[in-house]
């Protein structure tokens, strides 16, 4: 009986650990782990390839509080303003798709907003899924943190700042708007991993729109109900669009993009955005 007895006690100890140890993997540690994955690497097919030549980005580089330097892509608002969108690249890198789309963004806030496009790979793009899975395996959510704080120190305390980012960048979108704290305006995650851990979660100030497409097998009902559920405990704003579609459809880079529902995505996107920035 006793011999039952510690084994029960045993099992609990160890169920225990493994909990902890699931919860306190942050998300970014849980989306690089997918790089593992044979089948989500498989997914994402090579991009299809593309130039872009932009008369009104500019390259900027800023210093980090550990001595190195972060890049990025910028455009600067037309009149003087404090409003600003980090973007964030999917698992490529900061390509010219991203370049391309941050300028159609540009367009659409009416260049009312400074766009910055922040480079979490430094320099690295990738033309190939392998490279792509080497690159997001091998960045840190420490590395992650620095650059984002050498862009935060950049734009100044005054900035009003929300962010948006596809696949790993929507995990990234959520874990600047959590480092951002109240200058942090609003959130767009395109089908990208959500913070599970409700200790980080309750530090959230912006608002958050989660593009979510039912067929993602990574980014699953499982994930999406337990975000929501953990938003709602929170009190926690969280609106949440559904598609019939799969993982990275709203990537025209993807020779699967779905046009159709990319357009519905993004413009659901551009309302949330314009109304974080009171912008009509």
């Amino acid at each position: 009986m006793k011999k039952l007895l510690l084994l029960i006690a045993l099992s609990g100890i160890i169920q225990i650990a493994q909990a902890q140890t699931k919860s306190c993997c942050s998300a970014p540690e849980q989306f690089a782990s997918l790089s593992s994955d044979i089948t989500f690497v498989n997914k994402h097919e090579n991009p299809v390839p593309f130039t872009y030549i932009s008369e009104m980005g500019v390259a900027v580089t800023v210093m980090c509080n550990d001595g190195t330097t972060a890049n990025g892509y910028a455009l600067k608002a037309t009149n003087p303003s404090n409003k600003f969108l980090f973007v964030f690249h999917e698992w490529w890198g900061l390509n010219d798709y991203i370049k391309q789309t941050s300028e159609q963004l540009f367009k659409d806030l009416n260049s009312e907003v400074n766009i910055i496009a922040i480079d979490l790979y430094d320099g690295k793009v990738a033309a190939v899924r392998d490279s792509a899975k080497a690159y997001m395996s091998a960045l840190s959510p420490e590395r992650a943190n620095v650059i984002i704080d050498g862009f935060l120190t950049h734009v100044g305390d005054s900035a009003q700042i929300a962010t948006i980012g596809w696949c790993m960048g929507g995990g990234y979108s959520m874990q600047a708007s959590l480092q951002l704290q109240q200058q942090a305006l609003g959130c767009v995650m395109y089908y990208g991993m959500p913070e599970s851990n409700t200790e980080r979660l309750k530090t959230l100030q912006a608002d958050v729109l989660m593009i979510w497409p039912n067929q993602d097998k990574w980014i699953n009902k499982e994930v999406v109900d337990t975000f929501k559920a953990n938003m709602v405990s929170l009190d926690k704003k969280l609106f949440v669009e559904e598609y019939n579609a799969d993982h990275a459809f709203a990537n025209p880079s993807n020779p699967k993009f779905d046009n159709e529902a990319a357009t519905n995505a993004n413009n659901k996107a551009l309302i949330f955005l314009k109304s974080k920035f009171g912008i009509n």
